[in-house]
């Protein structure tokens, strides 16, 4: 099974070779890994260029933000399935993929995701939040649940029936996709009890107190939007996380 791994980066020289080190360490080898840059001056392309993966797919243009860029990455895929892994992120150990593959030997999945570690972006070594996603409910959506986005693999089949990201939102269009995704797209999804990537802390989403109220705007949007509850599923998402943390992280 050939795999696409789709890398949405901007100026991610510093994190970029701990990224591509958990590619090239994974024991299933069938990656085609599609680079989108959008307009790097730090000295990514270079380094791309010199040390990306066999085979990369890279291209620099300039995009309207993260989910524009995703979605132009996800157009040039020509894997059976498709995944993100961010300039920020690793996958955590070198059987993730291998997982992957062996989850879609089942016809009825369209997706599947695993569990999620943040981790400190100074010390990837200390993990700040754990977050243990468990099996998918259509019930958990008006729980605030959500698979967690950089867990996630979808067979390209989905993207071209639900359709891509949504650009019309800066932070929340992971949320966004992955409900129409699970509703209207009616995706199976299966659960790979495992950790599958490891997330350093300090992503868009929580860099400012300005932030997060606009990316709780664009949640409740979400919610709203896919007919899974209101400001009661809103709370519940938010509050969801704080058992997340990890004591003395």
């Amino acid at each position: 099974m050939k795999l696409s791994i789709v890398t949405a980066v901007m100026n991610g020289r510093a994190t970029l070779p701990d990224m591509l080190a958990s590619l090239r360490s994974q024991t299933h080898q069938e990656i085609e890994h599609i680079v989108q840059d959008g307009g790097s001056t730090d000295g990514t392309l270079a380094y791309l260029q010199t040390d990306g993966l066999k085979g990369m797919r890279l291209k620099s243009q300039a995009d309207t933000g993260i989910y524009d860029a995703i979605n132009q990455g996800i157009a040039r895929a020509t894997g059976d399935v498709i995944g993100l892994l961010h300039a920020d992120d690793r996958l955590a150990s070198p059987d993730v993929l291998a997982s992957v593959v062996d989850a879609f030997q089942n016809p009825e999945i369209d997706g599947v995701y695993g569990d999620l570690q943040y981790v400190a972006r100074d010390d990837a070594t200390r993990v700040i939040r754990h977050w243990n996603a468990g099996p998918y409910m259509a019930a958990k959506l008006r729980q605030g649940w959500m698979p967690p986005h950089p867990t996630l693999y979808l067979r390209k089949s989905v993207f071209a029936r639900a359709g891509l990201y949504d650009t019309s939102f800066h932070i929340s269009g992971d949320y966004d996709g992955m409900l129409r995704f699970l509703t209207s797209g009616k995706v199976r999804l299966g659960y790979i009890p495992q950790v599958m990537v490891q997330m350093k802390m300090g992503g868009v989403s929580n860099r400012s107190f300005a932030h997060m109220i606009r990316k709780s705007r664009e949640d409740y949007r979400a919610i709203r939007r896919h007919n899974v509850g209101g400001i009661g599923t809103l709370f519940a998402k938010n509050v969801s996380k704080l058992a997340q943390f990890r004591a003395g992280a």
